[in-house]
């Protein structure tokens, strides 16, 4: 499995960035695809979790009810859609994916860096 994410950029407060993760290199109808960031000096945290195969989905509540976890079977693309921004917002996110079941994300993206200024 690869993941490709993109879409990082630098942006002001308030604004809003779509971040994308292209998926290929398996079967993805029993993965979680997950959305992660890691800001300076902070651990790797989860930000959004989408089922492949269903809409069920999970938020850290720091993003709740302005970031949206999407995807696109067609597109083999996972989407975070970033609203309402916040200086603290700015990290290096990551694209994931696990089976179900599984413990721990074994797929990763390479990172895509957001910057949020004040």
């Amino acid at each position: 499995v690869q993941l490709q994410a993109s879409g990082g950029g630098l942006v002001q407060a308030g604004d809003s960035l779509r971040l994308s993760c292209a998926v290929s290199g398996g079967t993805f109808s029993q993965y979680i695809m997950a959305w992660f960031r890691q800001a300076p000096g902070k651990e790797r945290e989860s930000v959004a979790t989408i089922r492949w195969n269903t809409p069920m989905t999970y938020y850290a509540d720091s993003v709740k009810g302005r970031f949206t976890i999407s995807r696109d079977k067609a597109k083999k693309t996972v989407y975070l859609q970033m609203n309402s921004l916040k200086p603290e917002d700015t990290a290096i996110y990551y694209c994931a994916a696990k089976p179900v079941g599984a413990a721990s994300y074994g797929w990763w993206g390479q990172g895509t860096q957001v910057t949020v200024s004040s």
